[in-house]
């Protein structure tokens, strides 16, 4: 599987929304690392962003809104905040 940059951009928007846990897209990360192929003209960004997403359950790293807002820059995309009714 062709990773591009939406395909990451996506796995981060599961996660704020949150559709999936912090650990399931670290493992995402973790996998894609090991199995994947990156899109060739974004591989050196696409590999720095998801290799910082695979180290994301360490203590030292964390995944906070600044993290993943840093993250979806160099994508090209900025996360926003949409407010609903509970």
């Amino acid at each position: 599987m062709i990773i591009t940059k939406p395909t990451v951009a996506k796995q981060i928007a599961a996660y704020l929304h949150p559709e999936i846990t912090r650990d399931q897209l670290v493992g995402w990360a973790e996998n894609t690392l090991m199995d994947a192929e990156f899109d060739e003209p974004d591989a050196a960004v696409l590999a720095q962003v998801v290799s910082r997403l695979g180290v994301a359950d360490a203590r030292a790293f964390g995944l906070a809104w600044a993290d993943c807002q840093a993250r979806l820059n160099p994508l090209g995309f900025v996360p926003r905040v949409k407010l609903v009714a509970a």
